[in-house]
């Protein structure tokens, strides 16, 4: 057999044996029982998926002897010659190599006269989109006006290259693309009825290969079962067609990742050596990429492609990137695959390619450690402040407070350059009950595992409703007691917030859910926290005075006031004696 011996044998004869176009072939059954067949069809689509083909049976089911009929019968005279092309009548004409005008007006011509073999006369133009600007114009008004007898089906792979009033006055079908299951099936199904042993890893990928058209997968099973004797297996076709397994972009991918420049360029330099090229190992990973960022953002989306064979690996592989540094990656590959159309050197344009994804991988890695370091540095230097301050507001507070209450302010103190103090009532901090059994269980095995898990709970949380992790992420969990998980704040807005009881009620939901058993949510505040393990630190008590301020300084006679004004602002500081 030649290279498209398995297409001609297999090339649909009927509507019944076109693949993946019911919604297309129902409709011109339908106009053909109920005789509305219209002058000018538009079949446009990708190539290979049968619209040339179908132009051809249609034309065989308005012209059989035993018809017009919705199917073909394939064994009248008129049907066994124009399958093979013999009929006058019934001509197929290549627009690319017949564009000009010349070539038009000699067809508008010859639609004057009447069919000699058979019912209509019908001009399939294949790759209309070739036309000439004159070609569509000498083609239009023959499309406005046609004689009765004559049917015209156009078929193109670009229809936005068609000019607007041509598409309007025909009826247009738009072929889509086999899946990768109907190709599956058909190639299947040839094998068993030509001999052909085939793996089934091989017939998927030999259909997705083929990017939706039937006629390219034909093609490239007939040439491998050639080759090979009517075997086909997986790894004879990643040979014979220069593909590359997953398995050696997720090995590719990890190097990327962990920044090993040297496995990137020894895995290239094997991809070349194998006879693969450059450019298709480009596009194959970019779609690698692809699926990726599609697994790791949309849910169950196992099925929104169809070069995903195993799942979970690339669930696995996805959840070591983040979503900007895949973003990054798709951006960087299709930049180069760009440049590599015109690049004389395409295997140095695909190493510069994978370098760069490897230093966008490890730049994105040293950022984010550097601002989690940053961020924690910061936050300890700002608890070890606040932790200072707060023991020197206590001792002041203990040190002024006399036997009898607080001292009476001066007379002259409205006078005077001091603010009057607002008087509120001091509050006492809100602490959870058996404080000192959650101090001594902060170091547990059993709280270690609440560490280790915090970053899951957080994330449900957020998938349950993000306003509540909007609040409770400003807590992080220092201890656990029996069944209660203690969740200290900093902020005592979001503590109050996370209280209530519909936000409650889904944190112990998620509680529950990661970690098997009912547990209740405690809080308190950082601060409070903080003093709690330290343990109360005895001083000297301090007296504590309050001298109004005069002409010569604006200072206070404290030194930490000023630094409480400083750090919190004058309108906020309130000093009580």
């Amino acid at each position: 057999m030649d290279h498209v011996a398995l297409y001609r044998a297999w090339r649909p004869q009927s509507f019944q044996d076109m693949v993946g176009q019911q919604h297309i072939i129902q409709t011109l059954q339908n106009a053909i029982r109920e005789q509305r067949l219209s002058h000018a069809y538009l079949f446009s689509g990708p190539r290979g998926t049968g619209k040339t083909s179908a132009a051809k049976i249609l034309a065989k089911a308005v012209n059989c002897e035993r018809g017009p009929a919705a199917e073909p019968c394939n064994e009248c005279e008129a049907c066994r010659r124009i399958t093979v092309g013999a009929v006058m009548d019934v001509q197929e004409i290549d627009a690319a190599s017949n564009r000009g005008v010349e070539e038009i007006r000699d067809l508008r011509e010859k639609v004057k006269y009447a069919p000699t073999e058979v019912r209509h006369k019908v001009y399939i133009i294949d790759e209309v989109h070739m036309l000439t600007t004159e070609a569509f114009n000498a083609l239009l008004k023959t499309l406005e006006e046609p004689p009765p007898h004559v049917m015209f089906i156009l078929a193109t792979t670009e229809p936005h290259r068609l000019p607007a009033t041509i598409i309007s006055r025909c009826q247009r079908f738009d072929f889509r693309r086999v899946s990768l299951e109907e190709q599956t099936s058909r190639l299947t199904l040839i094998c068993e009825q030509e001999g052909i042993q085939a793996d089934e890893e091989a017939l998927q990928y030999i259909a997705r290969l083929s990017d939706g058209g039937m006629r390219d997968a034909l093609s490239v099973l007939d040439q491998i079962a050639s080759f090979s004797d009517g075997q086909v297996s997986y790894q004879q076709v990643l040979n014979m067609t220069g593909g590359i397994p997953s398995e050696a972009f997720g090995k590719l991918a990890a190097a990327l990742q962990q920044g090993d420049v040297g496995t990137v360029l020894q895995m290239i330099e094997s991809f070349m050596q194998e006879g693969k090229s450059a450019d298709k190992c480009m596009e194959n990973l970019l779609y690698y990429f692809r699926d990726l960022l599609m697994i790791k953002m949309v849910p169950n989306a196992d099925h929104m492609t169809e070069r995903v064979l195993d799942a979970a690996s690339f669930r696995e592989m996805a959840e070591t990137f983040t979503k900007d540094q895949l973003f990054q990656m798709i951006d960087t590959l299709n930049h180069y695959q760009s440049e590599m159309k015109y690049a004389a050197q395409p295997q140095t344009l695909f190493e510069v390619a994978l370098l760069k994804l490897s230093g966008v991988s490890e730049q994105t890695a040293r950022q984010s450690g550097s601002q989690a370091a940053a961020d924690s540095g910061e936050v300890a230097a700002l608890r070890k402040q606040l932790a200072e301050l707060e023991k020197k507001l206590e001792r002041a507070m203990q040190g002024g407070i006399g036997k009898g209450g607080a001292q009476e302010q001066p007379a002259n103190s409205r006078g005077s350059g001091v603010r009057a103090p607002v008087q509120r009532a001091s509050s006492s901090p809100k602490l959870p009950p058996q404080l000192e059994q959650f101090v001594a269980n902060k170091g547990s095995s059993e709280f270690s595992e609440v560490a280790r898990k915090w970053s899951q709970v957080l994330l449900r949380v957020k998938e349950e409703k993000v306003t509540v992790h909007a609040w409770f992420m400003d807590g992080e969990p220092v201890s656990i007691h029996e069944d209660r998980v203690l969740v200290a704040f900093k902020n005592n807005i979001h503590r109050e917030t996370t209280e209530k009881p519909a936000n409650r009620q889904v944190i112990e939901y998620v509680l529950q859910e990661v970690f098997g058993r009912p547990l209740q949510l405690v809080t308190m505040m950082q601060k409070d926290w903080t003093t709690s393990v330290e343990g109360a630190v005895e001083t000297p008590k301090e007296e504590f005075k309050l001298e109004p301020e005069n002409e010569s300084s604006s200072k206070s006679a404290e030194p930490w006031i000023d630094e409480a004004i400083q750090l919190f602002g004058e309108e906020l500081v309130e000093i009580k004696e």
